[in-house]
């Protein structure tokens, strides 16, 4: 991987002046009408948008101002993040009709504050209630690595736009898994920060208790650099938690250095594919895992993320649902019907459960700091499979997709998703997951991972 593949590559060759941002914007905005075609990552480019920004960091490097830690960096989002002057889809038909956003989104904002220059945003799964990256209205985000498979979802433009080379870094969602499906099936870095960590405001929700925002990049370096430049507290995002801004880059050196490290068995050692363990063996070699934990009752906190999901999604879309059924996908329509029949006093006892498990995941901390798992059962489907095999049986693989990411987010806790070679072919990938407000140990080790030689992202043509 070469220095102006990465988000932190490009910054330094900007501030040094060995690389104009309006050269980094032009490389980017060609890779994008080259390859994007084939790829189907973006909704939008914002070219001009794009060019009028590298103009004035250009123009600030001249006159002597000090760049920010992303200037020059080419990056997309989501489009379910506002961004200002093109309406916010969310992945719908309906949303397109809106009008423009009036205001860029406060992720967005802070990236471009730190010198970060936006060139579009990304396709997703409708209303980010999918783990495929298909989409009913704008086609499918197609895997660079395979294109005839999935990018996962539901920000599978998001992971597709970083593995295809397009840009080195993007913004996602993550409710039930929709920033690490996408890396594991593209082969990009990934961060699900705790819940509550950064600010939600100005983006599209999906299950108010527990959608996160995060960035997907090439790098743990890169996950690191854009996480410590979004932090920061914010007055228009009630969920956001009162933290303090917490730096994490300079902790990756410490590698796993006093960090007790271990995989998760039971519920996370079955019911996927033998090379989705064997990732997780290679990255616990890498790390120096010492013990193996089960993290109890995690196929019931799969099952209440379901109803909890469900429910909250349907009586956010109630309105919608009476008025214009017809242009949702159908598939998201039914599920979203579905969870307006869901019992108040199901939810209630989800809710319940919730409150208990995340006491006894808690507690496993005590024990250990870092623990590791498969990201996903399978690597990458093929675009419309609706069914696959697992442990012999045949089940439906868009609701499976997301057997080891759900009881994790279900509780907010933060994960890096590490892609770690087996064998050949397509990508596979680790979660490597921390207690709250820990997202420094669960990059630490992730570095250490890459460090090793076993996780890498590379880049697809």
């Amino acid at each position: 991987m070469s220095g102006q593949d990465t988000a932190s590559g490009i910054a330094a060759a900007v501030a040094a002046r060995r690389l104009t941002a309006a050269a980094a914007i032009e490389a980017a905005l060609a890779r994008i009408a080259a390859i994007d075609p084939g790829v189907n990552a973006f909704t939008d480019v914002t070219a001009d948008r794009a060019r009028a920004r590298a103009a004035e960091i250009d123009a600030g490097l001249a006159a002597g101002r000090a760049p920010g830690p992303l200037a020059g960096v080419p990056f997309a989002v989501k489009n379910l993040f506002d961004v200002e002057g093109i309406p916010t889809r969310a992945g719908s038909k309906i949303n397109r009709d809106n009008p423009a956003a009036t205001r860029n989104g406060a992720l967005v904002r802070r990236l471009e504050a730190a010198g970060a220059v936006l060139v579009g945003a990304l396709n997703m799964g409708e209303y980010a209630y999918d783990f495929t990256g298909e989409n009913a209205h704008d086609g499918p985000s197609r895997n660079p690595h395979d294109r005839e498979r999935m990018s996962g979802g539901s920000s599978g433009g998001s992971g597709a736009a970083v593995a295809a080379g397009l840009v080195p870094l993007t913004l996602g969602s993550d409710t039930n898994g929709s920033i690490r499906v996408p890396s594991a099936f593209c082969g990009t870095f990934g961060l699900k920060p705790t819940f509550g960590r950064l600010s939600r405001a100005g983006s599209f929700p999906f299950v108010a208790s527990f959608d996160h925002l995060g960035p997907l990049a090439r790098s743990v370096a890169d996950l690191a650099l854009v996480y410590d430049a979004m932090q920061g507290e914010d007055s228009d995002d009630p969920w956001q938690a009162p933290r303090p801004v917490e730096p994490v880059a300079g902790a990756l050196a410490q590698g796993t250095t006093g960090l007790r490290v271990a995989v998760a068995g039971g519920y996370f050692a079955r019911g996927g594919e033998p090379d989705c363990f064997a990732a997780v063996a290679r990255a616990a070699e890498a790390s120096g895992a010492s013990r193996t934990i089960e993290i109890p009752e995690a196929a019931r906190a799969r099952a209440a993320a379901f109803l909890i999901t469900a429910s909250e999604a349907a009586g956010l879309h109630l309105d919608r649902l009476r008025e214009r059924p017809g242009d949702y996908d159908p598939a998201v329509r039914d599920r979203l019907i579905a969870g307006t029949t869901i019992p108040a006093a199901w939810v209630h006892r989800a809710q319940r459960f919730r409150s208990w498990y995340r006491a006894r995941v808690l507690a496993l901390f005590d024990e250990v700091d870092v623990i590791l798992a498969p990201c996903t059962p399978c690597r990458a489907l093929r675009i419309g499979q609706a069914t696959m095999e697992l442990d012999g049986v045949t089940v439906p693989a868009r609701p499976n997709i997301g057997v080891f990411t759900q009881p994790i987010s279900f509780i907010g806790l933060p994960v890096v998703a590490v892609p770690v070679r087996v064998g050949g072919g397509l990508p596979l990938a680790v979660q490597v997951i921390a207690a709250p407000w820990r997202e420094d140990l669960a990059l630490r080790v992730a570095g250490a991972i890459e460090a090793a030689g076993v996780g890498a992202a590379p880049v697809a043509g």
